[in-house]
């Protein structure tokens, strides 16, 4: 289904039921988890906090169960990689088509692109991905970076 996100999507860098008090939180959880495999510079964290601040990337799915998709330049990243987070409980981000909207998010993908235009491809198969209430629900439910692969395969 979902070739390019799979093929980017570094098992060691799936975190099923992070309890997180801020999207902030939840970002720099990822941007470490990447930075420790090896895809992103130092400056990532930082770098993302700070765009996501600017250009919120909450995607509202119509339901209780929104996505984030938070990214940056690719000057921050060292070989391209993806990061997804389920959480134990929403975090609020705010809307992507109405920044002064806060969303309840309980899957997040962190993207880590070199190039710019990989960026839209990736977003496009994201949210292609996304847009069955199942897939979300069932990656919430997700026990291991396993049965994310296997749902989004």
């Amino acid at each position: 289904m979902a070739e390019a996100l799979l093929n980017t999507l570094d098992p060691g860098a799936i975190v099923l039921g992070v309890k997180a008090s801020s999207d902030e939180e939840v970002i720099r959880i990822l941007a470490a988890r990447l930075e420790g495999l090896g895809y992103v510079k130092p400056s990532y964290a930082d770098a993302v906090v700070a765009r996501e601040a600017a250009l919120p990337t909450g995607l509202p799915l119509g339901g209780a169960n929104n996505v984030a998709v938070p990214h940056t330049d690719p000057h921050h990243v060292i070989k391209p990689g993806l990061a997804l987070a389920t959480l134990a409980e929403p975090v609020l981000f705010s809307n992507m088509e109405d920044p002064d909207e806060k969303l309840p998010v309980s899957v997040v993908f962190v993207m880590a692109l070199n190039d710019k235009d990989k960026q839209v491809e990736m977003l496009q198969e994201i949210a292609g991905t996304i847009q069955s209430p199942e897939i979300i629900a069932a990656l919430i439910a997700a026990k291991s970076a396993e049965d994310v692969l296997g749902l989004l395969g």
